[in-house]
């Protein structure tokens, strides 16, 4: 080292927030944290997310894309479970745009499309379930569910359900086996195996008619509560979305209330930080059109209509094209998105203290040291995933780092020891820079998940940051 050189020059050291954080910015942390707790409590499933952020656009003087032309703020929303939102540049959509993408789905457990039966041994009344992404079976038996969901009756009438979330109404439970009769049928059992699928079944109702002389009683009673409460029959849930969900409220968390504690943070987190990040941007006139975007179905494969592998976010931008009055082809779309820069807004996993060893604290995420850059995801060999370049790597570092962001680089957990994947190589295959950017989380997928304010509101400062960057190098001319 060279005389009177500082070692912070030559070392890369991450900066707690708490520690460096100026006390204006610790504060603003914390403020920002009490929205996003309300945000949580209200958006559990993706049709109330798109409901929930559609409102808020609107209070921000977003309009739908397909009504007046002449708003430089607009949104599209697809089947009500996906969607995207600009607020338009002047430069050419063909020279590229500023992406933060996200999803909204989150792990949970469906009602099956024809889920009532009454149960022989228990005469109780209950529901055949599937669940819906990557869960620890475990967790879901014997804790209070709420039921949200959608079902369209054949005259196309929409019935919107959302039970189990207010003090006065009732909760649903999947239950579990007694310990003092465990012992052969799960204690004997690998941990994945313990709570078998076919068992995940809802206790829904017990109650008869008085001196009912019905086979099946109390599923009669279920179906005639129902009737009387929503007008549906059994036949109406063949074609009905009606999830489980966790009924709990989001909370902050820690004797110094540190962290937020809630259902759905895989990735409504980032999705609400890319959500703000926007309508907050203070650019009147911004020259790179900035847009944020709504995936579903990312838990299962990102395949299907409203998946990001969909069709959808490319008729955005086409029609973005249009609505700008730009030469709406298919060679300038192609552009559009070869020139585009683009974060992969997903969570990753931060250290939990109590399983360090299945991470590499040096590639790692930790709380409270700011947004997690996650160069590549994937498994093993990097098996399934977007590596971002080293080019585009450093753009996003020199952003961060200008905006005074509090940032650092990981990876989800050591080689070989599991992995999963995001959108973004997706977005990539579309020949658009991407790079993963999102909160450490821990008990990722679990019921109750857990971050730190000061990294939710670093990322919320990481993507306005990168949304409103003009300079950016195009990829081709």
């Amino acid at each position: 080292m060279k005389k009177g050189q500082s070692k912070t020059k030559l070392t890369y050291e991450r900066k707690n927030f708490w520690k460096d954080a100026p006390a204006t910015e610790q504060k603003a942390a914390i403020e920002y944290a009490v929205e996003y707790r309300n945000y949580l409590n209200q958006a559990k499933t993706e049709r109330e997310t798109v409901a929930w952020t559609e409102a808020y656009l609107k209070k921000h003087k977003f309009t739908d894309i397909k009504g007046r032309k002449g708003s430089k703020k607009v949104y599209s929303i697809f089947r009500g479970r996906t969607m995207a939102m600009a607020i338009l540049g002047t430069d050419p959509l063909s020279q590229g745009f500023n992406m933060v993408a996200s999803h909204i789905d989150s792990p949970r457990i469906d009602l099956k499309q024809n889920p009532l039966y009454q149960d022989g041994p228990s005469e109780m009344a209950c529901m055949r379930t599937h669940y819906y992404g990557g869960i620890k079976k475990y967790q879901w038996v014997s804790t209070p569910l709420a039921l949200h969901g959608v079902v369209i009756k054949s005259d196309g009438n929409k019935i919107n359900i959302h039970l189990g979330e207010e003090e006065n109404e009732p909760v649903f439970i999947i239950p579990d086996l007694l310990p003092h009769l465990a012992r052969k049928e799960q204690y004997s059992k690998n941990i994945n195996e313990a709570i078998d699928a076919s068992k995940l079944n809802l206790v829904f109702s017990g109650m008869v008619e008085p001196s009912s002389e019905e086979k099946e009683a109390a599923k009669l009673f279920a179906l005639e509560v129902l009737n009387k409460t929503y007008g549906i029959t059994e036949k109406d849930f063949l074609s009905a979305e009606l999830y489980l969900v966790p009924a709990f409220k989001a909370r902050d968390a820690g004797i110094d209330s540190s962290m937020v504690a809630g259902y759905g943070q895989d990735d409504r987190i980032c999705a609400y930080t890319a959500l703000t990040a926007l309508t907050n941007a203070n650019l009147t006139n911004p020259e790179r059109t900035m847009i944020v975007y709504f995936s579903d179905k990312e838990e299962v494969g990102s395949q299907g209509a409203t998946g990001a592998n969909s069709i959808f976010i490319q008729d955005f931008v086409s029609d973005l094209m249009e609505y700008k009055g730009e030469e709406n082809t298919s060679t300038n779309l192609r552009k559009a998105f070869i020139n585009s820069h683009i974060i992969s807004a997903d969570v990753t996993a931060a250290i939990d203290p109590n399983y360090p060893n299945v991470h590499e604290k040096q590639n790692a995420v930790i709380f409270n040291h700011g947004i997690g850059i996650a160069k590549f995801t994937g498994s093993g060999g990097k098996y399934s995933c977007n590596d971002a370049n080293a080019e585009f790597t450093a753009k996003i570092l020199k952003i961060f780092t200008e905006a005074g962001v509090f940032w650092q680089l990981g990876e989800l957990g050591k080689v070989d020891e599991g992995g999963g994947g995001t959108i973004a190589y997706i977005l990539a295959n579309l020949g658009a820079e991407v790079i993963d950017c999102g909160v450490g989380i821990m008990g990722m997928h679990s019921l109750y998940e857990l971050c730190s304010k000061a990294d939710l509101y670093s990322t919320y400062k990481a993507y306005q940051a990168f949304l409103t960057t003009n300079k950016l190098e195009r990829s081709i001319p």
